[in-house]
């Protein structure tokens, strides 16, 4: 008799075991830093101040034009130069100490005029934050269908009215 109460509980706790630790092996979602954002971020390197935010490129509908959008930000006490190189060009952009520059609100977005990326893909990008080590992203290239990206795009979003259009699906099960 005891040894059948002893295997009750010893099976009801085995059943309560597997059915509560499953969390004690498996990773927690919430515990990853990520972009919560359409562009990428290059968190602030060890030796230097500048962080770079929210880095995308929105192009023509050819991708042969794109306007690089970011904020950068400078937490030291020093001004700083991020460089920027990708393929077929590059670019330089001064950050006074203590300041946040964000191309495409404060700033002018920078254009790259010798894009060649079609929206919905990537480009490779080097950002070189002062004298620290470049570090490559993938960046991501995005059209203007989007309202809050209407203003950012090279071209005229009116150009894009027929691609930015919702496609209409026919119902035939009629």
């Amino acid at each position: 008799m005891k040894s059948r109460i002893i295997a009750s509980l010893a099976a009801a706790g085995l059943v309560l075991m597997t059915a509560t630790g499953c969390n004690m092996v498996t990773t927690q979602a919430t515990t990853f830093e990520y972009t919560a954002s359409d562009g990428v971020n290059l968190p602030r390197l060890a030796d230097g101040g500048l962080e770079v935010r929210n880095a995308l490129v929105v192009a023509d509908r050819d991708g042969a034009e794109g306007n690089l959008v970011a904020v950068l930000a400078n937490t030291s006490a020093d001004a700083q130069t991020l460089s920027v190189d990708w393929g077929t060009g590059d670019a330089s952009f001064d950050v006074p100490a203590g300041e946040t520059v964000s191309l495409g609100s404060n700033e002018e977005p920078y254009l790259i005029s010798d894009l060649d990326v079609l929206p919905g893909s990537t480009i490779s990008m080097f950002f070189q934050p002062g004298d620290a080590e470049a570090v490559e992203l993938e960046v991501p290239v995005l059209d203007n269908c989007l309202t809050e990206y209407a203003d950012l795009a090279p071209n005229d979003p009116a150009d894009n009215a027929e691609a930015c259009a919702p496609v209409e699906t026919v119902d035939e099960s009629h």
